[in-house]
């Protein structure tokens, strides 16, 4: 008798994430708001807000993920990164992680807390990994809530 064995990576809660120099984040999430795509040297990226059900976080797409992606869309994240960027905290698939589109509309999700809206400090009984210190906003600044 033969088995396979296939690698299991767990989902982490967005609420779960912390900054880190690693791709290791596997998650998923609703794309609720794309800002305008820009470009950066020979690439072009575009920020968006994404959530699931424990909190937001800003995620940057780069290159073709711009046009591949709506809002509405459910995205599974595997081996992300969640790092600062020119002073921005975003989750994103980096040159190692991946990103693809696993369904459409019917994911339950909330805006508050955007864990890119957080102050992170290393944390003092393990430098390699940064813990929550205050909250900056409880709403993305970049994408603000229809009140």
């Amino acid at each position: 008798m033969t088995s396979s064995f296939q690698s299991y990576t767990s989902m982490l809660s967005i609420k779960d994430i912390s900054p880190a120099a690693q791709n290791n984040i596997t998650t998923q999430f609703i794309l609720l708001d794309k800002g305008r795509v820009a470009t950066e040297g020979q690439s072009k990226t575009c920020l968006a807000l994404v959530a699931d059900e424990t909190a937001a976080v800003h995620f940057q797409f780069w290159g073709e993920e711009c046009d591949l992606f709506k809002p509405g869309d459910i995205i599974r994240l595997t081996n992300g990164i969640f790092s600062y960027n020119r002073n921005h905290l975003l989750l994103r698939a980096g040159k190692r992680g991946s990103i693809e589109k696993a369904g459409e509309f019917t994911m339950t999700y909330v805006e508050t807390p955007n864990i890119s809206e957080m102050q992170w400090v290393p944390n003092p009984n393990n430098s390699k990994k940064y813990v929550q210190e205050a909250v900056i906003s409880p709403y993305s600044r970049i994408f603000p809530p229809m009140l």
